[in-house]
């Protein structure tokens, strides 16, 4: 093991030439990141979990239902035995052969077994009560950490001028503000690695999944090699958006339309404008070029600079989602009201279509079948909207 801890710790690989691990441990005059600092995140992302489900419960909950948002979730499917194992153990989606297979059976029509597994899909997806709560808490995080990031970089010599982020380098020393602001970041993003598994399920889960471990690999990284000055420009930068598109859609899901709106154009703007413009242009350039000119390059100069490189094509990537799904939306906005977080369920995971129109007709033509699965009337009318997750 003491083998294996000296291979992954070779100063050759993580510091420049003619740097020492010895060189930056703390002293009185100055304190540098150190490597077990990191540890701190694992309890501090528990407790940002526990703060998350108090905060849902005891203030995005009364928030929601004080505008009207119901807890009520979609039409529950009537029991039926032979359906259910078909929709557990075979498929959630049967085909035309084997809809007319269990129409045969059941002796039920095709449309109402269609109308059954619409149904009893929709009984897994949350209400719009669950996700405007996961919106406000993440809103409401996003909100905190970006004004907080905006405070502390103002005060600092490398917003203002990149290549302070290179002076001196790697003999900058770790300041209080500069701590708190890593640890909270790594601390909220492993919170949101494992809780993505336990909230909503959204189509682009393992897209979100590799954004939730580059990100925290790159977090991890640019500390224990003390690149925390850029690092602090890349995690500022990228959550300039991410407010404004909770904001739209707890908009969305209170159906405050014009709102919705005016936030999705104005997160539009911000994403396009901070991923495609500023962020290659301002901090690659001085990753890539500035440090190359002060520092020099190393082993893992190139790991850090190949981490940014793939941010950037997941921000390439979600970029290419926003446009099409606004134009879908403008040109839909032709006919009709124009909603860009309730488009077309296949353009995103985040962004899917209303609920699916249910008959009012008990699922059976046999008037006996329809009494003993416990058929029931009305349309359903449960908004499934969707919810655009891209938490970076």
């Amino acid at each position: 093991m003491a083998g294996i801890l000296a291979w992954f710790w070779n100063e050759r690989f993580w510091l420049p030439h003619n740097v020492t691990w010895a060189d930056l441990k703390n002293t009185d005059e100055a304190t540098f990141p150190q490597a077990e600092d990191l540890y701190l995140a694992f309890p501090l992302a528990f407790c940002i979990f526990m703060v998350r489900l108090i905060f849902e419960r005891f203030v995005a909950k009364p928030c929601a239902i004080a505008l009207n948002i119901q807890a009520n979730g979609p039409q529950i499917a009537p029991p039926n035995a032979i359906l259910e194992k078909v929709f557990t153990a075979i498929t959630k989606h049967p085909d035309e052969k084997r809809l007319e297979g269990l129409s045969k059976q059941l002796d039920w029509d095709v449309r109402s077994i269609q109308r059954w597994f619409r149904q009893r899909r929709n009984q897994e997806k949350p209400s719009t009560l669950t996700r405007f709560c996961e919106s406000m808490w993440r809103f409401s995080f996003y909100l905190y950490v970006f004004t907080y990031g905006v405070r502390f970089l103002k005060k600092t010599p490398w917003l203002w001028n990149t290549r302070h982020c290179w002076y001196n380098y790697p003999y900058q020393p770790l300041t209080t503000d500069l701590h708190y602001y890593y640890i909270l970041e790594l601390s909220f993003y492993w919170s949101l690695m494992f809780s993505q598994f336990t909230d909503i399920k959204r189509k682009d889960f393992g897209i979100m999944f590799l954004h939730h471990l580059v990100s925290i690999f790159l977090i991890t990284f640019s500390y224990v090699n003390n690149m925390a000055r850029v690092g602090t420009l890349v995690l500022c930068l990228h959550d300039s958006a991410d407010a404004l598109l909770e904001a739209a859609k707890m908009a969305n899901y209170a159906k405050f339309q014009k709102m919705c709106d005016l936030l999705f154009l104005m997160f539009a703007m911000v994403f396009i404008t901070t991923r495609l413009g500023i962020f290659p242009l301002w901090v690659l350039n001085t990753t890539l070029f500035e440090s190359w000119e002060i520092v020099g390059p190393y082993p893992s100069w190139w790991v850090f600079n190949l981490l940014l490189l793939l941010v950037q094509g997941l921000n390439c990537f979600w970029s290419y989602l926003i446009v099409k799904i606004a134009c879908k939306a403008v040109s839909r906005g032709k006919a009709g009201k124009w909603n860009p977080l309730h488009v077309s369920k296949d353009d995103r995971s985040d962004i899917e279509s209303s609920s699916d129109d249910e008959d009012s007709e008990p699922p059976g033509k046999n008037p006996h079948t329809a009494t003993t699965t416990n058929g029931t009337s009305g349309t359903n009318g449960y908004l499934l909207t969707g919810s655009c997750s891209m938490d970076d």
